[in-house]
C-alpha cells in the first residue's frame, strides 16, 4: 500500500485509481451508505414512533423529547473525538465498533421496559453514531481518489445524508402502522449484520495517524462545548430563549468552543488542526452542511405536523409524501458533483441550490387549510430537493477533499458536528418562531374556534417555511462570498491513500 503519486503528464489535481482497477472501492460506497443510512435514519425515524412508544411505557410529555434529545446530545459532543480515534487506531476497527455498538444498543432501545432504559439507549445510540459517521465519511475520502469516480461516490454518499431524514420519516411511519415502535430501533440490527459483514470482509486497517496522541484537554473542551450549544438549543426548544437554562448553556458553549481554538494553536497533537478550517472552499463547505441542516428542519418537522394534522396523513402516507423529494435531491446530486462543480466549480453551483431551495420554501408558504397535497406540497418539495441536491453532496465532498490523511477522520467529524448543530439550532429557532406566530395570530381572536385555531397552525407552519427561505437565502450569498472562484484543484502532496 503506497501513496498515490502523479505520473508525468498526469493533470494536476487528479490522482491515480487503485492500479488494479478493482471493484471492490464500489462495494465499500455500498457499506459505507448503508452504515451512514443507519446513523441518519436515526435522527428521525424514532420521532414518528415516539407517540407510541409514550403511549406504551408511559413516561410524560416533558420526558418525552428527551428521546430525540438524549440522541443529538451525544452524537454532536463525541464527534470530534470519534473522528480523531478512526484516525489514530484504524477506520476499520473504528467503523466495525461503531456498527456492532449501534446496533447492541438498538437493540436495548427496542427492548426497553421504561423511559430511563430507552433514553439510555439513545444516548449511547448517539455516542457509537459518532464513532461510527465520521469513520464511515473518511473510508469513503481515502477510498476514492479519483476525481470522476471520487464526485460520484460523494454524490450517493450526499445524498444519502440529505434525504436520510425523509427515509427515515417513511421507514418509522411504516413500521410503527405495520408492527411496532420497537421496530423502528430493532431495524437497526438488520442494516448492521449487513455493513459488518461487508466492513469485515472489505476494509483494511491502516493506521494514518498511528504516530500522533489524543488531545485529552481539547477532547474535553470540545466535547463540553459542543454538549453545552446543543443542550441550550434543545432547552430553548421545549421552555424558552429567556430560561436561565438556555442562555448560561449557549454562553457556556461559546466560551468553551474558543477555549477549544485556542489550545489548537498551542496542542502538540491538536484534536482538530486548525489547517482543516483554514482552506476557503473547504470552510464554506463547512458553513454550507450548517446552514442547510438548520433549514431543512422546516420542511421535514414543519412539514410533517401539517400533513398529519391538517391533512389527515398518517405516518406512512406521510413518508410516501416525502419522496419525490428525495428523487429530485438524489437527481441532482449525482448532476452537481460529477458534472457541474467540475465544470465551473462551487461558487456557482452551492449558491444556485441555495437560491432555489429558497425558493422551493417560499413556494411553500402558500399552504392554507384547504389546501391539496399535488398542489400546494408536491412541486415545492420537488424544488427544494432539486436545490439541496446541489448543495449537500458538493459541499461534503469538498469539505473533506484534500485534507491530509491523516487528518480525514476528524475532518469528516467536522462535516457532521456542522450538520448535527446545524440541525439544533434550526429546531430550536424554528420552533420559537413557529410558537410565537401562532400566539400572535391567536391574540384578539376567538382562540376556542376550530376555524382560528386550525390558521393558527398554518400561520406557525408559514413562518418556519419563510424563515428556512431566509436561512438559504443567507447561505446563497455566505457561499458565493466564500468560495472561491473556478474549479477546486486537489494539492496532489494532500491527496489521500488509497487503501485496498
Amino acid at each position: 500500500m503506497s501513496r498515490k503519486t502523479l505520473k508525468d503528464g498526469a493533470r494536476p489535481g487528479t490522482v491515480e485509481a487503485s492500479p488494479d482497477g478493482s471493484p471492490k472501492r464500489w462495494w465499500i460506497l455500498a457499506v459505507v451508505a448503508l452504515a451512514q443510512l443507519m446513523v441518519v435514519l436515526d435522527a428521525t425515524i424514532v420521532n414518528i414512533a415516539l407517540p407510541s412508544a409514550q403511549a406504551d411505557l408511559g413516561f410524560s410529555d416533558g420526558n418525552r423529547q428527551w428521546i430525540v434529545t438524549a440522541y443529538a446530545l451525544a452524537f454532536a459532543s463525541l464527534l470530534l473525538l470519534g473522528g480523531r480515534i478512526a484516525d489514530l487506531f484504524g477506520r476499520k476497527t473504528a467503523f466495525l465498533i461503531g456498527v456492532v455498538g449501534f446496533a447492541a444498543v438498538s437493540a436495548l432501545g427496542g427492548a426497553a421496559n421504561g423511559f430511563a432504559m430507552l433514553v439510555t439507549a439513545r444516548a449511547l445510540q448517539g455516542a457509537f453514531g459518532a464513532l461510527l459517521a465520521p469513520a464511515a465519511l473518511s473510508l469513503l475520502n481515502t477510498t476514492f481518489t479519483d476525481a470522476r469516480e471520487r464526485a460520484r461516490a460523494f454524490s450517493v454518499y450526499g445524498a444519502i445524508a440529505g434525504a436520510g431524514g425523509a427515509v427515515g420519516l417513511l421507514l418509522g411511519g411504516v413500521l410503527t402502522d405495520a408492527l411496532d415502535w420497537r421496530w423502528t430501533l430493532y431495524v437497526n440490527v438488520a442494516i448492521a449484520v449487513l455493513a459488518f459483514a461487508g466492513g469485515q470482509a472489505l476494509l483494511t486497517n491502516h493506521r494514518d495517524a498511528a504516530n500522533s496522541k489524543l488531545d485529552v484537554p481539547g477532547t474535553i473542551l470540545v466535547a463540553a462545548g459542543l454538549f453545552s450549544m446543543v443542550y441550550g438549543f434543545s432547552n430553548a426548544e421545549t421552555h424558552d430563549w429567556g430560561s436561565p437554562l438556555t442562555w448560561g448553556f449557549l454562553i457556556a458553549g461559546g466560551v468553551l468552543l474558543t477555549a477549544f481554538a485556542w489550545w489548537q494553536t498551542r496542542a502538540a497533537h491538536p484534536l482538530l488542526p486548525l489547517r482543516i478550517l483554514t482552506d476557503r472552499n473547504r470552510a464554506a463547505s463547512f458553513l454550507a452542511v450548517l446552514i442547510s441542516g438548520a433549514g431543512m428542519f422546516g420542511v421535514f418537522l414543519f412539514l410533517t405536523y401539517y400533513l398529519q394534522l391538517n391533512l389527515g396523513f398518517s405516518p406512512t402516507k406521510t413518508g410516501v409524501a416525502f419522496l419525490p423529494m428525495v428523487g429530485a435531491l438524489m437527481v441532482t446530486a449525482q448532476l452537481g458533483t460529477t458534472v457541474l462543480v467540475p465544470r465551473i466549480g462551487p461558487k456557482a453551483v452551492v449558491p444556485l441550490g441555495f437560491a432555489i431551495a429558497a425558493g422551493g420554501m417560499a413556494w411553500l408558504t402558500g399552504i392554507g387549510v384547504g389546501s391539496h397535497y399535488l398542489s400546494a406540497v408536491l412541486p415545492q418539495l420537488v424544488v427544494t430537493g432539486i436545490g439541496l441536491g446541489l448543495v449537500m453532496p458538493p459541499a461534503m465532498q469538498l469539505a473533506t477533499g484534500g485534507v491530509a490523511a491523516e487528518d480525514a477522520g476528524v475532518a469528516s467529524a467536522t462535516v457532521n458536528a456542522m450538520q448535527q448543530v446545524g440541525g439544533s439550532v434550526g429546531t430550536a429557532l424554528l420552533n420559537t418562531l413557529a410558537a410565537s406566530a401562532a400566539t400572535d395570530y391567536l391574540s384578539g381572536r376567538d382562540a376556542t374556534s376550530k376555524l382560528v385555531q386550525a390558521q393558527a397552525t398554518i400561520e406557525s407552519y408559514t413562518t418556519a417555511f419563510w424563515w428556512s427561505a431566509g436561512l438559504f437565502a443567507a447561505g446563497a450569498l455566505i457561499c458565493f462570498l466564500v468560495f472561491r472562484r473556478g474549479v477546486p484543484q486537489q494539492d496532489a502532496d494532500a491527496a489521500p491513500v488509497v487503501h485496498m
